[in-house]
């Protein structure tokens, strides 16, 4: 459930996806519902899910605008804007409403009336429509094995906390999340894709299916038995093209599923410095550090990426609408992740300027950057 306050202005949560304008405060709350109830119900409409389907409320105020995220790639067929529609679930049943705008990621309308909403798209249009996707790994350490799942889901789906939620229980047994990158293009839904990594001594299933957004993904599991190489990951569809391409360092999961005890119980003085490139520093501490940043250190912190030119005016001004603190933190650090290690560095040495309490807590090191 996401709960939030705003005054006028425009936001997007990093979660969901959703972004609204409004003129005055608001109070919204809102969460993902699961699609299944109404999937036979599309069908028989000739409709399907174009993104999460979710339950917003309001408990003050109007908004102006909501943009709701969709998943499609319109880019290789733009006439799909003119399939989309929003679908209302309701106590009685389900209506239709047309869409104001289509972009890249969302669906606008304007003076929204809420209910359950989600985008949808012409059912005999889209079976194998191309769409944005996102890659997830759980790896774990044992011995000398490396044990992986590899997720293949929709972007701004309800499948990422669908995927959460089942893995939940493996965080506590040394398993670590890796949101790895995305693939270049978009992918066709509902194709098959086969799992490569020429290193392994299984992988089980061969093959996952890049499944519609009412349905929890599958996975592949990966072996490997040696524990001091770098994890080359290929996805090739049934054209035997490479669909998606990604390498794990060695140094990167060795050093985060090793701290991983020792940083989710920190609340003691640090006996160890986290070692490795400043990124895989920063990547190891992702969770804590959203967990227990304040929010004036990341106000801080923005202002300082800015100065150093670490990010741009326009993306100081995407993460300064967001309103929830842990979602500003997960927005701050994975941008800088993405910009590589020296962007790294400079991120780590502003903490240590702002806050050297959770600098110790984390147990990052300082470094010198070029200046």
């Amino acid at each position: 459930m996401f709960r939030h306050r705003t005054p006028k202005g425009s936001y997007e949560c990093t979660v969901s996806g959703l972004r609204w304008l409004c003129e005055r405060d608001v109070i919204l709350k809102y969460h993902f519902r699961n699609w299944e109830p109404y999937s036979q119900l599309l069908k028989d409409m000739q409709y399907t899910q174009g993104g999460p389907l979710l339950d917003i409320t309001m408990e003050l105020g109007e908004l102006e605008e909501v943009h709701l995220p969709h998943c499609v790639c319109l880019g290789t067929n733009p006439s799909l804007r003119n399939e989309m529609k929003i679908l209302h679930v309701e106590e009685h049943g389900v209506s239709f409403e047309e869409v104001h705008e289509v972009t890249r990621f969302h669906a606008k309308i304007l003076h929204p009336k809420f209910s359950s909403v989600s985008v949808v798209l012409n059912y005999i249009a889209c079976w194998n429509v191309d769409v944005h996707c996102d890659v997830i790994l759980y790896l774990a350490v044992k011995r000398s094995t490396v044990i992986s799942r590899l997720y293949l889901l929709l972007r701004n789906s309800s499948q990422k906390e669908a995927v959460q939620e089942r893995e939940k229980n493996q965080l506590s047994q040394g398993y670590s999340e890796f949101l790895l990158s995305n693939p270049n293009g978009s992918l066709k839904l509902n194709n098959w894709f086969a799992l490569k990594n020429p290193l392994s001594t299984s992988i089980n299933p061969e093959k996952i299916q890049l499944l519609p957004a009412d349905t929890t993904p599958s996975c592949c599991q990966m072996i490997m038995g040696n524990t001091g190489v770098d994890i080359e990951m290929e996805l090739i569809g049934d054209d035997e093209r490479i669909a998606w391409r990604d390498m794990l360092r060695t140094d990167e999961y060795i050093t985060v599923t090793h701290s991983t005890s020792a940083v989710s119980g920190a609340g003691g003085p640090a006996v160890s410095s986290l070692t490795g490139s400043t990124e895989h520093q920063l990547r190891s501490v992702r969770t804590e550090f959203v967990k227990r940043v304040s929010r004036p250190v990341l106000n801080g912190l923005l202002d300082g990426l800015l100065q150093h030119t670490v990010i741009n005016q326009e993306d100081m001004e995407s993460v300064k609408v967001i309103a929830e603190r842990a979602e500003k933190a997960r927005d701050i650090i994975d941008m800088v992740l993405r910009k590589g290690t020296e962007s790294c560095s400079r991120m780590i040495n502003l903490l240590w300027e702002l806050d050297p309490c959770l600098c110790s807590l984390l147990q990052i090191n300082s470094v010198g950057v070029p200046t």
